[in-house]
């Protein structure tokens, strides 16, 4: 089975494994894991942030950064298809007691200026704005890198109003490859970021949460009210490093394999590629083909290729570190089959 539902179904390989089983493990919550202290480090260095936190996913993540930044009826701006708000099930709402902007943005980056005359001004009527979220790279865009100069921008426009701003940059260092750019840059223009262990880079659970060290402090209290306190939880910490040591570099192959894949595709009457392929996501509009979405994944699962729908009339397709090159040639060949019967 070719599976390009998501990078989150990558399995760890066996230095994985075997890091696992050797770990050196404590007690994490009394901050005695030295795993987990090994890995915390390494990210807070490579974010260029004074201190980081393990967490369990990235959801938690940004669900504990918005628990630091907000108080109970602020309001929150982001992009209007980000993450945060589709696919975290309102627990911004249910957890820190605020509500949310959005903006619509063009290939997940919001207008500077948009986000500026979103900032609430001094009204009784009005909820105060506690917070500004970017996604980086954008997964309902297309696994589009937001520029550089994009966040710096929207950066600017929240210190000249004294508001935190936090990235969602689950799948960060796909948008540090695919744009040679150093990941302290986009860290940068941020107070707080999560990032995802578990998608591209491989491992088979946790995030990364980073920011200032009064940050973490509080980060930390917080994901102990979550029921994120965990204990030798070196043995989820392990893969977590050899994720960051050596899976970063391959994240370009999945890259290339995703380029390779739209180019194929494309060349299939019937189909048309949505996005501009920046990373390692594919969308396909397939509404001149003649087929559901639902029908065309069921058909797809027949020949052995799982995938999903993204939309109305939208398949998406997401390499990872279990697809290969020759896996690319056989989903061309199974698609132009489905399409053409």
């Amino acid at each position: 089975m070719i599976d390009l539902r998501s990078d989150t179904v990558t399995k760890p390989d066996e230095r994985m494994r075997k890091a696992m089983y050797e770990a050196e493990v404590g007690d994490d919550v009394y901050g005695e894991d030295p795993t987990v202290n090994k890995l915390e480090e390494m990210a807070a260095a490579l974010l260029g942030k004074e201190d980081a936190l393990f967490v369990t996913s990235g959801t938690q993540g940004n669900q504990i950064a918005g628990l630091v930044h907000c108080l109970p009826g602020q309001e929150v701006i982001m992009e209007s298809q980000a993450h945060i708000f589709l696919y975290e099930a309102a627990a911004l709402s249910a957890f820190s007691g605020v509500q949310i902007k959005t903006i619509d943005g063009e290939n997940g980056a919001m207008n500077p200026a948009e986000v500026e005359a979103a900032v609430r001004g001094e009204d009784i009527h009005q909820p105060e704005t506690g917070l500004i979220c970017i996604e980086n790279t954008h997964n309902k865009a297309g696994g589009a890198v937001v520029p550089l100069e994009n966040m710096e921008a929207i950066y600017q426009v929240a210190k000249q109003n004294d508001i935190p701003v936090h990235l969602d940059g689950a799948r960060l260092f796909n948008a540090s490859v695919a744009s040679k750019t150093p990941i302290k840059e986009f860290a940068k223009y941020t107070d707080s970021v999560q990032f995802c262990l578990s998608k591209g880079l491989g491992a088979p659970v946790g995030s990364i949460i980073a920011g200032s060290s009064e940050f973490i402090t509080h980060a930390r209290k917080w994901r102990k009210r979550l029921g994120g306190g965990l204990r030798q939880v070196g043995v989820l910490a392990a893969p977590g490093i050899i994720a960051l040591e050596e899976n970063i570099v391959r994240l370009q192959n999945d890259h290339a394999n995703a380029k390779h894949l739209a180019e194929g595709l494309q060349a299939i009457e019937g189909l048309t590629i949505k996005n501009s392929v920046d990373t390692n996501i594919i969308l396909v509009d397939i509404s001149n083909c003649g087929l559901s979405t639902d029908a065309f994944v069921h058909q797809l699962k027949n020949h052995d290729i799982l995938t999903g729908a993204f939309g109305p009339n939208t398949i998406r397709f997401v390499t990872n570190n279990g697809i290969c090159e020759e896996d690319i040639g056989t989903v061309v060949v199974k698609v132009k089959k489905i399409v053409k019967a």
